[in-house]
């Protein structure tokens, strides 16, 4: 089982503990430490119970763990816990057979961006990491990803996932589809996103309000410049989570949209839903009725075409006469 970012900040302040010989850490106090390094991370986090701290305890005792020397020392009536040899440490241990397995997994995915101009730090990296924990990727085209690595733009992703991870700000010079002449765009950097192979970074410019996309493709050039950064605080999980793709429109709200689907295609749908949101309405012989809660935009409408006839939609009827006006118009390309 991977181990999780909570899980690992616990281990971390457990060793702490057992590691202290100037205090008796009981039970309770494990408990208020734990809690209290999970705080720090995420102020909503609800901690955990003792019943956690116990399993934590077992798991770092286990070889699955590190077999930690944890001893339980009497203390009148009450239990406090520390490791046997005060020398030891999860951080001094070699890597056990779950966490070798692990890396190993991970080492065959980087493996994969070897060839990519942007992810030259890997080519340097998988050496060492293999020289560092004996770990040799011996497996040949276990996994396969969907990537073009002759799109343009992709050598741009380094520098500007560099620029968002140093909160650099950026002169981009960029060419939309819509203007044929190249703009400079002073640009603060916050988030890289792909979608449908293409690659797009989400960030704040001066002459806007809200956020803007830019489509690596379109990109001319890219400078670093000395100028102030604009700081933005915007959870990204939260600002995708009603749409689909990469199209947002901020001041418009998500709706629910019903969608009837083929017999044919609905083994599809369910096992890789539209969205998130999507909801089974109804059942009958030839036919499911779902609906999703979405703000409509243009990667909306192209799932839906892609579809062709085995998929209909029922409402809103602003949607479906969206749909139904591409669609004649497509069809009389061929009539």
């Amino acid at each position: 089982m991977p181990i999780t970012k909570n899980a690992l900040i616990r281990y971390q302040c457990l060793d702490r503990c057992f590691r202290n010989p100037g205090k008796r850490y009981y039970i309770e106090d494990l408990l208020e430490e734990c809690n209290k390094a999970l705080w720090e991370l995420n102020p909503d986090s609800n901690g955990i119970r003792k019943r956690q701290l116990y399993d934590d305890i077992t798991f770092m005792t286990s070889p699955e763990g590190w077999s930690a020397p944890i001893e339980r020392v009497r203390d009148s009536r009450r239990t406090y816990f520390r490791y046997e040899d005060q020398n030891f440490s999860i951080n001094n241990q070699p890597l056990n057979e779950l966490e070798a397995e692990q890396l190993k997994s991970a080492i065959s995915i980087l493996d994969r961006f070897k060839g990519l101009p942007q992810f030259k730090w890997i080519n340097q990296l998988l050496p060492k990491l293999d020289q560092a924990f004996n770990i040799s990727n011996d497996s040949e085209g276990i996994i396969s990803f969907d990537n073009n690595e002759y799109l343009k733009g992709i050598e741009f992703i380094g520098p500007l996932f560099n620029a968002i991870l140093y909160k650099k700000l950026l002169e981009i010079n960029y060419k939309s589809f819509k203007n044929p002449e190249p703009v400079e765009i002073i640009f603060s950097p916050y988030h890289l996103k792909e979608y449908n192979n293409r690659w797009f970074v989400y960030g704040k410019n001066n002459d806007f309000d809200g956020l803007i996309n830019l489509a690596l493709d379109r990109i001319e050039e890219i400078k670093e410049l000395k100028g102030p950064y604009e700081f933005a605080n915007v959870n990204f999980e939260e600002y995708f989570e009603d749409v689909i793709g990469v199209s947002i429109f901020p001041d418009q709200k998500p709706i629910k949209i019903g969608l009837r689907v083929d017999q044919s295609l609905w083994p599809y749908i369910q096992t890789k839903p539209l969205h998130g949101s999507q909801k089974t309405k109804e059942k009958g012989k030839d036919f499911t009725i779902i609906s999703i809660e979405v703000v409509p935009n243009f990667e909306l409408e192209s799932i839906v075409l892609q579809f062709g006839e085995k998929i209909e939609v029922l409402e809103p009827e602003s949607f479906r006469n969206q749909i139904k006006n591409r669609i004649i118009a497509t069809s009389k390309k061929y009539l």
